[in-house]
């Protein structure tokens, strides 16, 4: 996705030249003493009690951020999994509205058969291993980018998350090729796929791992492109849910590995979209 960067830096200084933003203007207290007078001052405590009793509301107010992807090539993703099914539905009505698409990430399997007879009219996809969702408008033009993220998983227990992360560089336009179960109790079974996957020119590659964690590094110290450690809940005791692989993928010496939180597919799908988006643009520059 190509960006003008003029046109995003304008929006930014429209935004902060706003009044809520803007500091030293108005006559506003420079100091404590001016502060507290102002606090103690009648149409102060008046205007307190009308701003509260503004804010009660038996209605939470959302504001999802339709324009993220013409400001960042990022889509904007409505976390599912703490969120009623009312508020996933009112925000994915108004991110539909304004680019064609939502995405939903975390749904509840019960949260799908309420979608699908709220959007009958859209096209659905399901994402089941993924527990993601895509809506699209009947005009959606679903448009690749050139970008190719590779998603490796250590043990099938990664699988869900990696297929999070492969979700989230699909819908930002890249070719994703998975490599599933190849984890160092038998680094054998890596080496093939490997080869495989670096023969298709991937731009970024993805690595979820549970348990030790060990994965990400060994790929990092064999391929020539940028690798996200993708840390899993997946282990046992001392060191499990995800912490243990962690702090073993934060303390690699192999170079090129960044890594993102515990079970983050959408930040790790999104990272390596990213690059190979932008390793995408270069290409086409140069062609």
């Amino acid at each position: 996705m190509e960006h003008n960067v003029d046109e995003q830096l304008e929006a930014l200084d429209f935004l902060l030249d706003q009044e809520p933003f803007k500091q030293g203007s108005g006559g506003s207290p420079q100091s404590f003493e001016q502060l507290n007078g102002l606090r103690s001052s009648s149409g102060f405590q008046q205007e307190l009690q009308n701003y509260e009793s503004n804010q009660v509301s038996s209605v939470i107010e959302i504001r999802p951020d339709s324009q993220r992807e013409k400001r960042k090539g990022v889509p904007e993703v409505i976390f599912g999994e703490t969120k009623e099914i009312g508020q996933i539905i009112t925000m994915a009505r108004t991110i539909l509205a304004e680019s064609g698409r939502a995405l939903i990430s975390r749904v509840r399997p019960e949260t799908v058969v309420t979608l699908r007879e709220s959007f009958q009219t859209y096209t659905i996809c399901v994402r089941e291993a993924a527990h993601a969702v895509a809506i699209y408008r009947p005009d959606y033009v679903y448009r690749s980018t050139g970008g190719h993220v590779g998603v490796i998983s250590a043990g099938t227990s990664d699988i869900p998350v990696a297929e999070e992360a492969a979700f989230m560089a699909e819908v930002m336009g890249c070719e994703v090729t998975c490599i599933y179960d190849v984890g160092v109790a038998g680094l054998h079974r890596l080496l093939g796929p490997l080869r495989d996957l670096l023969s298709k020119e991937v731009d970024a590659i993805i690595v979820a791992a549970g348990m030790d964690g060990a994965l990400p590094s060994v790929v990092a110290g064999l391929v020539p492109v940028p690798v996200i450690g993708l840390p899993t809940s997946v282990g046992y005791g001392m060191g499990g849910k995800g912490v243990a692989a962690l702090l073993s993928m934060l303390q690699t010496c192999a170079p090129g590995l960044s890594v993102v939180n515990i079970d983050n597919g959408v930040g790790a799908g999104i990272t390596a979209a990213m690059i190979a988006n932008g390793v995408a643009r270069a290409r086409k520059r140069q062609s």
